[in-house]
């Protein structure tokens, strides 16, 4: 299954609950009616996804458009051509292919980064939340076992992997609700329990990585903010009522 078709399948996923969770469900039911276009960012971060994790297939989802002059016929012509026969399939640069091979091949020098990444990769779950009855998906990057222990590993394009850094993306994210959403994924289909590691790597030259495994307190908070969060969502499904922010009281400060 291709990562269109994943998205296109039934199921409400991590992406989308993310939205209720970090905003609110009022924010969530606009971004359901008015979908955006993919930005730059997702686009490249994708592309490093699909070149670091599954290489041999890149070019079966990604093209690179050639650098032609379109105001010429010769140009239109070319791009033209091209268009069609990327139908189907996602529009690159040159200048992004180029900088997703060096992420490749510096990812490689980090030796526990490259044990974590390998394994089965990009496999699509979906369940039936026995609670709500709510269809759920996820689409882990790697199932893999490392010292006798086996982990769904993350791999995440970040600014920095300074110490404390990541940790912020973490937090600013949600990305320990979807260490959550993602064991629940993965536990319904194959009834056991996972670790959950993340390989996060620099978005700019040397594109430097570091390898962040998850601990049983932030795997069991990720677990309870996925159940609070599906169940927020259900409610609000069934109702048919999404509220925005709440009212805060504004408190004075001393001089």
């Amino acid at each position: 299954m291709t990562n269109r078709e994943y998205r296109e399948h039934e199921g409400v996923s991590r992406s989308e609950l993310n939205i209720l969770r970090s905003k609110t469900p009022f924010h969530y039911k606009y971004a359901q009616e008015n979908p955006e276009e993919e930005t730059s960012a997702l686009l490249e971060g994708r592309a490093a996804h699909k070149m670091i994790l599954e290489p041999e297939s890149f070019f079966d989802e990604f093209a690179v458009c050639p650098k032609v002059d379109r105001r010429t016929a010769a140009g239109k012509e070319a791009y033209a051509s091209f268009i069609e026969e990327a139908a189907g399939k996602d529009v690159i640069t040159e200048e992004l292919l180029e900088k997703v091979k060096a992420m490749s091949e510096a990812i490689k020098l980090n030796e526990r980064a490259v044990l974590f990444l390998k394994g089965e990769h990009e496999q699509s779950f979906f369940w039936t939340d026995t609670e709500t009855g709510e269809a759920c998906k996820v689409r882990p990057d790697c199932l893999t076992e490392v010292d006798g222990k086996k982990y769904i590993t993350d791999y995440k394009t970040t600014t920095s992997c300074a110490d404390w850094e990541f940790e912020r993306s973490v937090r600013k994210y949600g990305y320990k609700f979807q260490a959550g959403m993602y064991r629940e994924g993965v536990f319904q289909n194959t009834f056991e329990d996972y670790g959950f590691c993340f390989v996060a790597q620099e978005k700019t030259a040397p594109y430097a990585a570091r390898v962040y495994i998850c601990s049983d307190e932030f795997l069991r908070e990720g677990g309870e903010q996925f159940k609070e969060t599906l169940n927020q969502y259900h409610y609000c499904k069934v109702n048919d009522e999404w509220p925005g922010y709440s009212d805060e009281m504004l408190q004075g400060e001393e001089e």
